[in-house]
């Protein structure tokens, strides 16, 4: 059976979703990306105001409530909906909570074969890119570098704080054949 779901975890700006869209170049059958960030942009405004949904400190920490965890839970079931269904995924995710985040797409992907991809880059270089970009708040790649792979368990990992995102790609996809 070929790999359905390309799982890649890391904090921000460590580069994950530079090397979904490369995966999707590299790759020789169609592969939809969908992540985390396409979950918070589908919620409403309201959950980034409230204590049920997600937040975002000054200091880059992410807080998430029980409304946000229960609209995630859904959001969990309906990609491995799609994966049961014939679609290839690469998932771009940023395990918050570790191996509990992990276990949760574990429980839902059951029976889908799926690639574990930790995507470590160094704390400083994640913190320059953040600044890059402008649209992060200052202190989340930092804070998320170590805290999203703790407890997790990758069946590969590769690491951009010296290599391009193509060049990961190719890593990954390499694993796939």
């Amino acid at each position: 059976m070929k790999t359905q779901v390309i799982v890649l975890n890391g904090g921000s700006s460590s580069g994950k979703s530079g090397i979904a869209r490369c995966l999707q170049a590299v790759l020789p059958d169609p592969w939809l990306v969908l992540g985390t960030d396409t979950l918070v942009e589908a919620m409403p405004a309201s959950m980034q105001v409230s204590d049920d949904g997600i937040g975002f400190a000054a200091d880059g920490e992410v807080s998430v409530g029980p409304e946000f965890r229960r609209l995630e839970a859904m959001w969990i079931a309906g990609i491995a909906a799609m994966v049961r269904a014939g679609a290839r995924v690469v998932v771009d995710e940023v395990f918050l909570g570790g191996a509990s985040s992990q276990r949760r797409w574990r429980e839902a992907l059951e029976g889908a074969r799926v690639l574990w991809v930790g995507v470590r880059c160094d704390a400083a270089v994640a913190a320059g890119r953040e600044v890059a970009r402008g649209d992060r708040t200052i202190g989340m790649a930092a804070s998320q570098a170590e805290l999203v792979h703790r407890g997790v368990t990758y069946d590969l990992e590769v690491d951009t704080t010296h290599a391009e995102a193509v060049e990961c790609a190719r890593t990954i996809a390499a694993r796939l054949s």
